[in-house]
């Protein structure tokens, strides 16, 4: 099965989101990835970053508990992100990812160190799916931008130059 499909099969179409449905946001958010030099783990990780739901998007299309699933449809480094990015307790991690490398496990409560590899696909993931939602909602944009400017600012070390560009662009500045 695609992972177009299994996402299909799990609703994705008939899920509201900003710009659509979340199907159409899960494909534009793997599509900028593409397009911003991602390899094919960190696409394949955008198009399903919100199988185990998110701190911003509570839904989940997979119980967090059966990341075997996920893991065989696109592979144990892209469900590996995947899990990190639906695990991330945002208010406790974002502001100094930078620095610490280290998420609060929304689900078990846990620290987690990032390795090096994951670091800049994390953030740029975490970039990539906030422009979008913003690009898709302008009153968000506008309730926001401060904040992302602020905290993509702060990224900015692990950030990828591409994606660096993109939220500058994306936010104005």
């Amino acid at each position: 099965m695609s992972v177009e499909a299994w996402l299909r099969e799990r609703g994705t179409e008939t899920i509201q989101h900003p710009g659509g449905t979340l199907y159409a946001h899960l494909c534009r958010v793997r599509d900028r990835l593409a397009g911003l030099g991602h390899y094919a783990d960190v696409q394949a990780a955008g198009l399903t970053h919100a199988a185990y739901g998110t701190d911003g998007f509570d839904l989940a299309l997979l119980f967090w508990r059966e990341r075997d699933t996920l893991r065989e449809l696109i592979g144990p480094d892209a469900e590996e992100l995947v899990y990190l990015y639906g695990a991330c307790d945002r208010d406790r991690s974002w502001p100094d990812l930078a620095v610490t490398h280290r998420i609060t496990d929304r689900f078990t409560g846990g620290v987690v160190r990032l390795a090096d590899w994951q670091l800049t696909p994390f953030v740029d993931l975490s970039i990539v799916n906030e422009l979008d939602v913003l690009e898709h909602d302008p009153a968000l944009l506008t309730a926001h931008r401060d904040h992302f400017t602020e905290l993509f600012a702060a990224w900015s070390p692990v950030t990828s130059p591409a994606v660096a560009t993109e939220a500058r662009r994306v936010l104005s500045l």
